[in-house]
């Protein structure tokens, strides 16, 4: 059951590529694969990890799945206590795991993204002049910005802003902070349980502000889920979107982070190419080319 652990991972990994080496069709010794798998973890790969597990199923229906989300931590907890095969990690494993022996398979990038309500009152200036690093610092970390209107320059705009943040210890969390120059014990708001909350939050709420990894910001279609809008961050701070900043579709957000445009993930992650470098290894690996 172990080495048919190990093969799904590397599976899980180069799920894109598989098919043009046939790596499914059977196991090494030739006889179909059959078990049970238990993985758990980041929200962030979850919608992922079930798609990945439907279509492993298809070719593989004697192998079956136990899929939860609740967090990076909970999965890696879940992992090294031996109540899951396999943890959905969505940071770096710390030395102090890896001397209990967890490894890496990177499978995806990602990134978060600043998400607020629809009905924001300021939305007829916010998405065309964006957000800026340093007022998502004073909106986040500081608490210096209050108001929706000292957030685009109109002073007369004097609701609240209403700050959410993540109450799990979790990637996206540790991510953003570190965009703004932080740790995630260092975010201001009302803390909301994982990616789902969080939406829910902001989508509840019109002068809510939060954040999401990319697989939420946008949900399942192509845009924002309904009722909310991702902010474009004003990198250059001139005080409008640029049209490399203006990620309006999944399509775009997805293209912007693979190729580093995106200010996030901040440095110390796998990167892109370490991450091809390391699928090509697997492709050799496992499919002999």
């Amino acid at each position: 059951m172990k080495k048919l652990f190990r093969f799904l991972a590397a599976m899980l990994l180069i799920a894109l590529i598989v098919t043009a080496c046939g790596l499914i069709a059977s196991s090494r010794s030739g006889e179909p694969l059959k078990g049970n798998i238990s993985i758990s973890g980041a929200f962030a790969l979850y919608p992922l990890m079930t798609r990945w597990a439907e279509e492993f199923q298809t070719l593989n229906p004697n192998v079956h799945f136990d899929i939860t989300s609740g967090g990076a931590g909970k999965g890696m907890e879940d992992m090294l206590a031996g109540k899951v095969d396999i943890a959905m990690l969505s940071r770096p494993v710390t030395a102090r795991e890896e001397s209990q022996g967890a490894y890496t398979l990177p499978v995806s990038k990602d990134a978060v993204f600043p998400l607020v309500n629809a009905q924001t009152p300021v939305f007829d200036d916010l998405p065309a002049q964006g957000i800026t690093q340093h007022t998502l610092v004073k909106i986040f970390i500081t608490g210096e910005i209050k108001t929706w209107g000292e957030v685009i320059g109109r002073l007369e705009v004097t609701d609240e802003i209403h700050v959410y943040t993540r109450s799990d210890i979790c990637r996206a969390a540790a991510t953003w902070s570190l965009f703004l120059g932080g740790v995630q014990d260092d975010l201001l708001g009302k803390g909301k349980f994982g990616d789902p909350g969080m939406v829910q939050a902001v989508q509840k709420d019109a002068l809510g502000i939060g954040y999401n990894n990319l697989i939420y910001a946008y949900g399942l279609g192509d845009v924002a889920p309904q009722g909310t809008v991702t902010l474009p961050i004003d990198l250059n701070e001139n005080k409008q979107s640029d049209p490399d900043e203006i990620l309006d579709t999944r399509q775009k957000a997805t293209a912007a982070v693979a190729s580093g445009l995106y200010p996030a993930p901040p440095p110390g992650s796998c990167t892109w190419s370490q991450m091809e470098n390391r699928m090509a290894w697997y492709k050799r690996s496992f499919c002999g080319s």
